[in-house]
């Protein structure tokens, strides 16, 4: 397995880390049309069957985001 790294500028995101670095041991995303999805719900987003496109990053969005606990 190739390791990668994930930048993320949302600094106050529970996987933020120094250096805008992800650290969460997984990430989500999808396009734009499901920004609003609850993924604990809607498991045919993750079981690897649903696809879609996206023309640029514009177009995506994170679903993995958790705001940091204060």
């Amino acid at each position: 397995m190739v390791q990668v790294d994930v930048k993320c500028s949302v600094a106050n995101c529970e996987y933020w880390a120094k250096g805008n670095n992800c650290v969460a041991s997984s990430i989500l995303v999808s396009v734009d049309k499901h920004a609003n999805m609850d993924t604990s719900v809607e498991f045919g987003m993750l079981d690897g069957k649903h696809k879609d496109t996206a023309s640029d990053s514009a177009d995506t969005c994170c679903h993995t985001f958790k705001a940091k606990s204060s």
